[in-house]
């Protein structure tokens, strides 16, 4: 199983998260490109960090929305949305390239993840920068990289809500952010060992997944992080990057 986490997300002087003990923890780093979060040295400064733990690099596309954090939707052109995540896709390979990483693939970030009306533009740029997609299993955007013959890789959320159709809660419903640190790690084992998620209500899902991400945006991240890893290597479970 892979771990990832969204990491890079500070700007200027202002930080977010402990990108290097969550790095310690993770076997991929989705980070942040510059639109919603993220700029040019601390996004070389990740991927510098990630190299040196052989931690996988991955490109967090956003809108641009610095004050939203990338998660308020944006209408746009189809056509200019893809452009924009291709520039943000190639800021970021080049940066990597001069810390000696490689950027491996793409996951949309925020508002962009969830909006089907953007998914062909994401599609476009996965196939334009040759990229596959980490995205949510069964999801839209899983279905138009299919269709399109871009690879995609399933990824479950150990500490989000998930609904009875197997999307997430929206943030701000109650309960979305799983906080419990048992819970967490029971949901991620859960996922791992049997393939199965539990929705609010209570239904039990199929959940087959490549990967689980860690938000290390939220309070004690790291430690719910440590928890996660714990339990997975308790339960001899090998853990390695999705995608090399």
């Amino acid at each position: 199983m892979d771990l990832n986490a969204d990491l890079g997300e500070g700007f200027g002087r202002w930080t977010l998260g402990d990108d290097e003990a969550l790095l310690d923890v993770v076997t991929s780093a989705n980070v942040a490109c510059g639109f919603h979060a993220g700029d040019a040295g601390t996004m070389r400064r990740s991927c510098a960090l990630a190299a040196r733990r052989g931690v996988a690099v991955g490109a967090q596309v956003g809108y641009r929305d610095l004050a939203g954090f990338g998660r308020r939707f944006i209408e746009y052109d189809l056509g200019q949305l893809r452009d924009e995540l291709v520039y943000q896709i190639g800021a970021l390979r080049g940066l990597a390239d001069a810390e000696g990483a490689q950027v491996r693939y793409l996951k949309p970030h925020g508002a962009l993840y969830h909006a089907t009306a953007h998914v062909d533009a994401i599609v476009e740029a996965a196939q334009t920068t040759g990229l596959p997609v980490l995205c949510a299993p069964g999801s839209p955007l899983a279905t138009a990289a299919g269709d399109a013959l871009v690879p995609t890789y399933a990824e479950g959320f150990a500490d989000r809500a998930y609904r009875a159709d197997g999307t997430l809660l929206p943030r701000d419903k109650p309960g979305a952010v799983i906080h419990d640190q048992e819970e967490v790690v029971a949901r991620a084992l859960l996922m791992t060992v049997d393939q199965r998620v539990i929705a609010l209500d209570g239904t039990v899902l199929p959940h087959a997944v490549d990967s689980i991400c860690l938000h290390g945006d939220t309070p004690g991240a790291v430690v719910l992080a440590r928890a996660v890893r714990a339990a997975l290597e308790d339960a001899e479970v090998r853990l390695t990057p999705f995608i090399r």
